[in-house]
């Protein structure tokens, strides 16, 4: 299919989606899975910042069929990020067979990843969502405390500068907010959640409702630090300024 679209790759694809995407006047945020040095350089142009969850460093059997699920390769990834001075997101998934040990380990992993280079953004912490037909339907979803306590942990071993990200879609963000929650992700009014189509986004109005006392406000897939310390590439530099200038004014 795109062969006859006119590409070699899925890569080649992504670069001219993110090309199209940046004339249109919006920020690309890439999330295409395990990617190498020499792909994450070449997509450094097109792209403000990029992200791959680290999931689990736990070897589960929820992950045995699936090469692109090794930790170690997920953990080499992010150092190639940190190595080319990208902004990036990663996170964990709850609930897939890890135990609260595993998720501490993997959680300090991030945060020595981010000592040695700096350049985690966020970290979410996610709840995993049983699927129809998957064999791990009938999987319990993890509770709201041990979500809770989960966030907690985070909190706990990150860094004060990393953000902590829950989906809003998938979790109770009214009452995991007040466990440490500081980033409600992105949502969008005109796409669904292609992972999760059966859990629609929150409208915006909904967000301001679930945020309840804490500030909601707008902010780019790039954090204003990374923009201080000129982290990206020089194609998207006049781009992200105008966007920055323009939130600013919104807020004023």
């Amino acid at each position: 299919m795109l062969s006859v679209l006119g590409y070699e790759t899925v890569l080649d694809y992504c670069f001219e989606m993110c090309e199209m995407a940046i004339g249109m006047g919006l920020l690309p945020h890439t999330n295409a899975g395990l990617l190498t040095y020499g792909e994450m350089e070449r997509l450094r142009s097109v792209n403000a910042s990029m992200g791959l969850m680290l999931e689990t460093t736990a070897e589960i059997p929820a992950h045995r069929n699936s090469p692109g699920k090794r930790p170690e390769e997920r953990i080499r990834m992010k150092e190639d990020a940190g190595r080319l001075r990208i902004p990036f997101t990663t996170g964990i998934l709850v609930g897939i067979g890890e135990t609260m040990g595993d998720r501490e380990e993997s959680l300090m992993v991030i945060r020595d990843l981010h000592r040695r280079y700096g350049h985690i953004q966020e970290v979410i912490v996610q709840n995993f969502c049983p699927k129809e037909g998957t064999p791990m339907y009938r999987v319990p979803g993890v509770s709201q405390e041990e979500m809770c306590i989960t966030i907690r942990l985070a909190r706990d071993i990150l860094p004060p500068e990393i953000a902590i990200q829950i989906p809003p879609n998938l979790a109770d963000a009214s009452a995991l907010i007040p466990c440490g929650v500081d980033d409600l992700g992105g949502v969008s009014p005109v796409t669904p959640d292609y992972i999760n189509p059966e859990h629609p986004w929150p409208a915006i109005e909904e967000l301001g409702k679930v945020a309840g006392d804490a500030l909601l406000k707008e902010r780019l897939c790039i954090y204003p630090r990374f923009i201080e310390l000129g982290w990206y590439h020089p194609a998207i530099e006049r781009l992200i300024k105008r966007l920055e200038q323009q939130i600013r004014g919104e807020r004023r």
